[in-house]
């Protein structure tokens, strides 16, 4: 049981991993200034094939949470996530972003009746100053457009992290995946066409930069994403995430020629204990948990920090 539960994590790990290659490849393959466009291509064509192959469409409720979770997981969160990555060092964006999993703590209390812990809050904290000492540069720009892209970009990631875990459906999980790319692509069409318009040249370049963040990093990535959420506590899964600056770091030193310094060293090493304490349980206390048989009662309305 410990060993399929340690795979399924490694598993859904691999999309954070995955997506921590998209600064990377928007700022040396993808035209400049057309975040949006990046976000439609990214989501659309992936959502499209999703759907096609699976031959399933949305029933009853989900026609709405699958354009509410597209409108969050997709529609919303691409264009903040790119607009973020040209208006901001890869650093700051990164750091900035870092706070989804406080933000996933906090709304799995409220939403879903997770217990709010010392330790994942102490977690969420660490994962935020490991990315910092990671990414982030004393020389480093901040622009408020950015910085309030990253922000919103986490809120609502975040938020469809847990509405994704709260709305459970039987549909298979491709379909799923591809329900939410085509919202959320819909949603970015008009758009995209009213203030960015399309590129006036598309080089070869461009294409293999679209094709990539359409086929990897929308379609394998967002389907191993919802698996995870699926089968693990959306903390669970949003904790992952804290990867993909440490990925991108590494991008940046192999392809880049970037030097890595003590400091990012120390950052990754506080990042991935952050990752690994979010995933193990603590210890139950004698609110959470029965030690003698006994059920575990319904938490109380009243939460506040606990060990």
């Amino acid at each position: 049981m410990l060993s399929n539960r340690i795979g399924l994590v490694l598993v859904t790990a691999l999309a954070p991993m995955i997506w921590g290659t998209t600064y990377y490849v928007t700022t040396e393959l993808l035209p400049p200034d057309r975040p949006l466009l990046a976000g439609l291509l990214r989501a659309l064509p992936a959502g499209l094939l999703l759907v096609a192959v699976t031959r399933r469409l949305p029933a009853g409720d989900w026609w709405w949470r699958a354009l509410v979770l597209g409108t969050l997981n997709i529609g919303a969160f691409f264009p903040l996530l790119f607009l973020a990555a040209y208006r901001l060092p890869g650093g700051v964006a990164a750091t900035v972003g870092a706070i989804q999993p406080l933000i996933v703590v906090g709304l799995s209390a409220a939403v879903l009746n997770d217990r709010l812990t010392v330790r994942k809050a102490l977690a969420g904290v660490a994962g935020v100053f490991g990315v910092a000492l990671l990414v982030l540069r004393a020389n480093a720009q901040l622009d408020a457009l950015g910085v309030g892209a990253a922000l919103a970009g986490a809120f609502v990631m975040g938020t469809g992290v847990v509405l994704s875990k709260r709305w459970v459906s039987s549909a298979p999980l491709l379909a799923i995946t591809g329900w939410q790319l085509v919202a959320g692509g819909l949603l970015l069409l008009p758009v995209t066409l009213v203030f960015e318009g399309l590129p006036a040249t598309v080089t070869g370049e461009n294409l293999l930069g679209y094709a990539y963040l359409s086929i990897i990093g929308a379609a394998v990535a967002y389907a191993l994403w919802f698996r995870g959420i699926r089968a693990l506590t959306a903390v669970n899964v949003t904790f992952l995430s804290l990867l993909s600056p440490v990925v991108a770091t590494l991008v940046g030193w192999l392809a880049l020629d970037q030097n890595l310094s003590a400091a990012q060293l120390v950052g990754a090493a506080i990042v991935l204990a952050s990752l690994i304490a979010a995933q193990t349980k603590g210890k139950p206390d004698a609110d959470d948990s029965v030690r003698s048989g006994r059920k575990r009662r319904a938490p109380s309305r009243d939460r506040s920090l606990v060990p």
